[in-house]
């Protein structure tokens, strides 16, 4: 809110107190200065002499410098004036070195657009160049900023925009194609409460919870890395399938002892922020799974470490202590990943649109695509065009801010008792 316009609320349905008209008249009581205990409480208590009925309220403290906003009625009071109440908040605003001004005008705020978003901006750092950018491109399509906070500082600044009069989808094009160039990650979501109520999360394993490719660690085990990362290639350049090119590198693993597990399991590196985000989520309730094109002889290891409440994989078959160089049991490939993630979320007892898809490669769009919310992070360019939105630094905690999860909410949910 700038401190040149009146302070924006959102309509309720069922409102309380008197509704305002168009022609009604209000007052526009505006405080600023330096934030100290008490400052709210003797405003109200000021204007409390006068019968006032409140009908807007809004505040916002930076840097320790408070903008306070009061929309009121005229004065009630028997023979108080208009001008009474000016020069009182004047006098009370100076006793504490505060600046006070004050706008005669009608009504309320007018109502918010159609086509309600939230608009979640992600920098590191947040230039005040890529800033005017997105702004810009909102008002190019006709929305309009209702309302800007910051949810986060750290690891990255995370701000969000509430804004009406403008389609999400179309807005969500807008924004993808003027983020790409400046540097910023941003997510656009329709504002409601489902946002809200996406109780359920799954995540890719390769390359999103964790920074590894299991199979390339059991490669390196087997001597065989450069093999597997040729075919890799060819998966790559479409010369193979998932599940081609799955079996293809898993029998160069064959002969390999079952030992391994334990050290390829030692091996794998979560992602930054990966502990937090799972953390967070739980502790908030949420319920939080992994898919994965890789192994259950790691993705167990990972639910039971972190808590997880689904875990799916392929199985690399064991044979008299030797991996046999094949998998058992139903392929989790592209298709498997957004039939698993349905089957969660029934478990879950979760509408698909009250889910959250979070992966970084081809294998993983059937899965984000089937989501509510399809995050793509760190991903290939062509999962971030079709993904409903992207983030692109190296911290996993960062998706809770697409979710409306301060930091300061991150933080109060790790000062709760499991």
């Amino acid at each position: 809110m700038s401190a040149s316009q009146p302070p924006q609320s959102s309509p309720s349905s069922e409102p309380h107190g008197p509704r305002q008209g168009s022609d009604t008249p209000t007052l526009l009581v505006k405080i600023f200065g330096k934030d100290r205990p008490g400052i709210t409480a003797g405003l109200f208590d000021t204007l409390a002499a006068y019968s006032v009925d409140v009908v807007d309220i809004e505040q916002v403290v930076t840097r320790g410098r408070i903008v306070l906003c009061a929309l009121i009625t005229p004065p009630a009071t028997d023979g108080a004036t208009e001008g009474d109440l000016r020069a009182t908040v004047h006098s009370w605003a100076e006793s504490l070195k505060l600046q006070a001004e004050i706008i005669s005008g009608t009504g309320d705020n007018r109502p918010r657009g159609f086509g309600r978003s939230h608009v979640t901006v992600l920098g590191h750092p947040l230039t005040a160049r890529s800033t005017a950018a997105i702004a810009a491109r909102i008002t190019s399509t006709g929305g309009n900023i209702d309302r800007i906070f910051r949810l986060a500082k750290y690891p990255v600044t995370a701000v969000e925009f509430a804004v009406s009069g403008t389609a999400t989808e179309e807005l969500r094009t807008a924004l993808a194609t003027e983020s790409a160039g400046i540097g910023v990650d941003v997510a656009v979501v329709s504002a409601g409460l489902s946002r809200r109520a996406q109780r359920l999360v799954v995540m890719d394993v390769d390359s999103t919870l964790i920074q590894d490719e299991v199979i390339e660690l059991f490669a390196a085990h087997a001597g065989c890395e450069d093999k597997v990362a040729e075919v890799t290639g060819r998966a790559m350049r479409g010369e193979l399938d998932f599940e081609q090119s799955l079996h293809a590198r898993v029998a160069l693993l064959a002969g390999l002892d079952a030992s391994v597990v334990d050290k390829v399991r030692a091996e794998v590196r979560l992602t930054p922020g990966a502990r937090t985000l799972i953390r967070t989520l739980k502790r908030l309730g949420y319920q939080v799974g992994v898919v994965s094109g890789g192994f259950t002889q790691v993705t167990d290891d990972l639910k039971e470490r972190l808590g997880l409440d689904f875990a799916s994989a392929n199985t690399l078959e064991v044979v008299d202590g030797k991996l046999t160089g094949r998998v058992v049991g139903d392929i989790v490939d592209r298709a498997g990943k957004a039939r698993l993630l349905r089957s969660f979320a029934a478990q879950a007892g979760v509408p698909l649109a009250q889910t959250v898809a979070i992966g970084d490669g081809a294998n993983d769009l059937d899965m984000l695509n089937t989501a509510g919310l399809g995050v793509a992070f760190n991903a290939k360019p062509v999962v971030r065009e079709a993904a409903h939105t992207a983030v692109n630094v190296p911290f996993l905690d960062t998706v809770l801010y697409l979710l409306g999860i301060t930091r300061e909410e991150v933080e109060a949910a790790d000062g709760l008792v499991d």
